[in-house]
């Protein structure tokens, strides 16, 4: 009898459907250089440039009355909820000064893996981040 019920709260426990992923809090890039926080904005998961190492002002941005403009405080990245521990949307590459669709996905909850796409998705990059503090 006991058998048979801790096999049944071992088969409840693997019934469950695994937690969602957050990405809300600061993560910081592969290179190392840019530190990003991602918070809620209006249902959809936006990153903010907190920190970056080396260029300082968005001055390869598209829009030449924004490339003065300090990198810290640039949203880079828009994302709106794409199925389990998935999002999809923008990211802005300050370092070209290009916005391309892209992806976001949490493999667990200290790594993200972001990648930005061309060509209508034919062509992608991938990063992966990871979480601090």
């Amino acid at each position: 009898m006991k058998t048979s019920l801790i096999l049944a709260a071992l088969a409840s426990l693997i019934a469950l459907p695994a937690a969602a992923q957050s990405p809300t809090g600061t993560f910081v890039s592969q290179s190392g250089d840019t530190r990003v926080r991602f918070a809620d904005c209006g249902g959809q998961i936006c990153g903010t440039i907190v920190a970056a190492r080396g260029q300082t002002t968005d001055e390869k941005n598209e829009n030449a009355s924004l490339r003065s403009l300090a990198l810290v405080g640039v949203r880079m990245i828009t994302m709106r909820p794409a199925g389990a521990n998935a999002w999809e949307g923008s990211l802005y590459n300050f370092q070209d000064g290009k916005t391309y669709s892209g992806r976001m996905t949490m493999p667990n909850a200290d790594s993200m893996s972001l990648s930005g796409c061309v060509l209508g998705g034919l062509v992608c990059r991938s990063q992966t981040w990871t979480r601090v503090n």
